[in-house]
């Protein structure tokens, strides 16, 4: 990090709120080995040669042998994915997500936007940005962290995933979330939290909280897009940053 984006970086968080940094490393330590994930969940990835209904119950043709592998059979199984209407409305393909397959940390959003799409990486464009800029101001980097979206395909003109979309695609999602099995996921915006907590709740009720969801602490947050709209939120996120990191350095 050179001496322009070092002050980038401490201007930003000081607009988080941020006062402080932490010296003590512990907490960046990323997943346990994976040789004990899978002495502690015998039941191996099952990825391959099933539909998104029972994706989670089938048995397995094939066992990867570490995360990485795991998560690349699952893209491979989604293909140049047709199961829903999406395919037809003007995307240009799957954004499957980007990341470390072992972090601690998954940030999960709604769906790709323009720049996703025309990339094929999830969170790349002006709210991607604020996204690494909110990863780095916990100091961690974005290569660290996990980040996915319930949907894999843009809908057009950016209009929320209709019910039928969130059922076909949301199992590739669980699948993500068994194989990597981050301690911390936070849930970027209303959508992301709604979808995931099957609640209709506002997210302004929901964060600030931590919720149980598939053997992780969840925490819901602010969408970064909405933060590009309402900068004055941003300390409301850092609040809710803090607790992640808090979460992080705890043993869970």
């Amino acid at each position: 990090m050179d001496r322009d984006q070092l002050k980038e970086h401490l201007t930003f968080a000081g607009e988080l709120g941020v006062t402080g940094v932490s010296r003590d490393p512990a907490w960046r330590t990323r997943a346990e080995p994976l040789i004990l994930r899978q002495a502690r969940d015998e039941r191996p990835p099952d990825v391959l040669g099933v539909s998104p209904s029972n994706i989670e119950q089938s048995a397995p043709l094939a066992v990867p042998s570490n995360a990485a592998e795991a998560l690349a059979s699952v893209r491979s199984y989604i293909g140049d994915c047709t199961r829903c209407k999406l395919h037809t409305l003007g995307r240009r393909q799957v954004v499957f997500g980007v990341g470390n397959p072992e972090a601690d940390l998954m940030f999960v959003g709604e769906a790709p936007g323009a720049d996703e799409d025309a990339q094929g990486i999830p969170f790349v464009g002006r709210a991607g940005q604020l996204l690494t800029k909110i990863i780095e101001a916990i100091d961690l980097a974005r290569d660290d962290v996990y980040i996915a979206n319930v949907i894999k395909c843009r809908p057009p003109q950016n209009r929320n995933p209709e019910p039928d979309e969130v059922e076909t695609c949301e199992p590739f999602l669980f699948r993500q979330i068994d194989i990597i099995r981050p301690k911390v996921i936070v849930a970027l915006g209303k959508f992301a939290a709604q979808a995931l907590l099957g609640t209709d709740a506002p997210i302004s009720r929901l964060r600030g909280r931590v919720f149980e969801y598939r053997g992780a602490k969840l925490i819901p947050t602010f969408h970064p897009a909405y933060l590009l709209r309402n900068p004055a939120s941003k300390r409301e996120v850092w609040e809710d940053m803090k607790l992640v990191r808090s979460l992080l350095k705890s043993e869970i």
